[in-house]
């Protein structure tokens, strides 16, 4: 019985320049923790006729599949606004996994050991963000917003060193690419102008072939993957989540979210919250990320500018008139994301109004941003007695009337909104609590919030816990290298 890996891969036959060949640094005693069958069903990967303790060795890297080809991948990145050369320093790439000839996906590994761009780093991970990237991912999908995949978690044996010592774990993760911005501004760094050719005409060929016979590539590159990331950062908006490390290593030239280190999902509406114990000043703020969106996009077109034009002012010009127009892009997509979680169909002079009314009391009474949208689609909510504050009651009144215009009725409004407003997000504290378990080795908690994140637009019986805000305020995030 065969798996059904089929490895072709073509970033590994770029010069050395992008990558290093390294093998996975075997460990102990491989045990599997969890594996994702609904995705290994959608890669056409068949596990069912292989024992755990077999899978656990595949995952481990202690057996690599036939076919693979293990990498790591040179990239750099603006860390908090710091540029530094960086690279895979706990990751490698197995391949890439053909799916009926014609779907690409990289599996990778997190947590597998050192490669030469590990620094000081021990290339080890641990259990608990391990499974944390899992769960986060795997909501993140089921919300209909671009993301890596995680196929697999398994225990290594081992211990890493941490603040204490912490069980070791390894990722499998699945992207369309790991293509960054980083990989962009590393190889500008090196500044030869035939490998940063050979990156854009690559990209093209994976990502964007529609732009394969255009007349300036690198600018069109640069206009679809802003669209991209503009409509990433969107999504993120529309259901409260702060990815928390937004470096320009963690943007992807495919669109997809990648790295789930101190991500959070906002409770109580504010346009400033900051989860991550390391962003002292906000940098990475709910509000602030289309900001560095922008910022993030501005450093991938310096990079690209000796390919716009000969040149060079001209092409500088050309790069910021795009960059310039983020935030045109931006607003419309922002403005009509918000009337369709509020059920607007088409547009009314006073739509920002409402919206901002709505934000700004929801600002000020500290209400829950994802529990606000369940009670205006008439979905039972903790504290609705919130919902009885004569400021919200004049605003529903406005709110109503707005749905009856442009042919709109409560009942179209509300399917528009419940395609778009999750009633269930990852909750802190019920992350926590199934992480807590799951050091353990008790995957019960785990595996019941997986099933409730997995279906979070449909209705859902007995749910109310995972509903409920935390009562900690101060709940903090940590990036777990």
């Amino acid at each position: 019985m065969t798996i059904g890996w089929h490895f072709d891969n073509t970033y590994s036959k770029l010069s050395d320049t992008f990558k290093e060949e390294v093998e996975p640094t075997k460990v102990r005693d491989p045990k599997l923790i969890i594996l994702n069958k609904k995705l290994a069903k959608d890669l056409n990967l068949d596990f069912s006729q292989i024992n755990k303790k077999v899978i656990a060795e595949i995952f481990s890297g202690n057996a690599l599949p036939k076919g693979s080809k293990s990498i790591a991948q040179a990239y750099a990145g603006h860390q908090f606004g710091h540029f530094t050369m960086l690279g895979d320093g706990r990751a490698i790439l197995l391949g890439e996994h053909l799916v009926n000839k014609n779907q690409r996906f990289d599996i990778q590994f997190k947590g597998s050991g050192k490669t030469s761009f590990s620094r000081s780093g021990d290339g080890r991970a641990a259990l608990g963000p391990m499974l944390r990237e899992y769960i986060i991912s795997e909501a993140i999908h089921a919300l209909n917003i671009p993301t890596t995949r995680s196929l697999a978690v398994i225990s290594t044996g081992e211990k890493v060193v941490r603040e204490n010592l912490l069980p070791g774990a390894i990722l499998t993760r699945v992207a369309s690419s790991h293509i960054r911005v980083g990989t962009f501004q590393y190889i500008a760094a090196k500044q030869n102008i035939n490998d940063l050719k050979t990156l854009v005409n690559y990209t093209i060929d994976r990502h964007y072939p529609e732009i394969q016979s255009s007349n300036n590539k690198a600018l069109d590159l640069l206009n679809l993957v802003m669209e991209r990331q503009c409509q990433l950062v969107i999504n993120w908006i529309r259901v409260g989540f702060v990815h928390g490390v937004m470096n320009t290593d963690n943007m992807t030239i495919s669109g997809e979210t990648i790295d789930y280190g101190p991500c959070a999902f906002m409770d109580h509406f504010n346009p400033k919250t900051v989860f991550s114990s390391i962003d002292k000043f906000g940098r990475y703020s709910f509000s602030n990320q289309p900001a560095i969106t922008k910022w993030n996009l501005t450093r991938f077109a310096e990079c690209l500018i000796p390919l716009i034009d000969l040149n060079e002012d001209k092409a500088i010009k050309m790069a910021v008139e795009i960059i310039d127009n983020f935030q045109n892009i931006y607003e419309e997509k922002w403005l009509n994301m918000m009337r369709d979680k509020l059920g607007f169909f088409g547009e009314d002079q006073n739509d920002k109004k409402i919206i901002d009314d709505l934000l700004n009391w929801m600002e000020k009474n500290k209400a829950d941003y994802t529990n606000t949208f369940c009670y205006l689609m008439n979905i039972d909510v903790v504290n609705n007695e919130i919902y009885k504050d004569n400021d919200f009651l004049a605003w529903l009144k406005n709110w109503q009337n707005r749905l009856l215009v442009n042919n709109g009725t409560k009942e179209k409004s509300l399917n528009l909104m419940k395609n778009i407003n999750p009633t269930v997000i990852p909750r802190n504290h019920k992350v926590e609590e199934a992480l807590l378990s799951a050091n353990d080795y008790n995957l019960e908690k785990m595996n019941k919030l997986l099933l409730v994140l997995n279906n979070p637009y449909n209705s859902q019986q007995n749910i109310k816990e995972f509903q409920t805000p935390s009562l900690n305020n101060d709940y903090q995030t940590f990036c777990g290298t």
